[in-house]
């Protein structure tokens, strides 16, 4: 199962990723080149995952709409855009691979958006 510690090493594992808390203390938000691929915040929202963290992704919309419809433990983005991000509660439900998965499509779609010569920085790299 992923904890917390465990996800943040995988995130900053990707290449050029840093992390900062814009938002606040205890709300990690992970970018790659200045432009946010995931957050990490302990829940807030409901008590039913009280004491689990929250990790915000990216998603493809059919893609985001699909893992909610398998998971419990993914729900639209919370203070996101709904159409394309998810929260996922981290609660051991989801297999390590699968949100290792999620984790690495929410950066590469963000990699995949940046101007030509800032993806070729990173490709070599991945």
């Amino acid at each position: 199962m992923l904890n917390k510690d465990a996800v943040h090493e995988y995130l900053l594992s990707k290449p050029l990723s840093s992390v900062s808390q814009p938002f606040g203390e205890g709300v990690d938000v992970y970018k790659v080149k200045d432009k946010m691929f995931a957050t990490l915040a302990p829940e807030k929202m409901r008590q039913s995952h009280s004491g689990h963290w929250w990790l915000n992704l990216k998603c493809d919309p059919h893609e985001a709409q699909m893992l909610r419809d398998i998971f419990d433990s993914v729900i639209p983005g919370y203070h996101m855009n709904k159409q394309h991000w998810n929260t996922v509660i981290l609660d051991g439900s989801i297999p390590e691979g699968e949100i290792e998965r999620m984790i690495d499509n929410s950066y590469l779609l963000v990699v995949n958006k940046m101007n030509k010569s800032d993806r070729q920085a990173i490709l070599p790299h991945l």
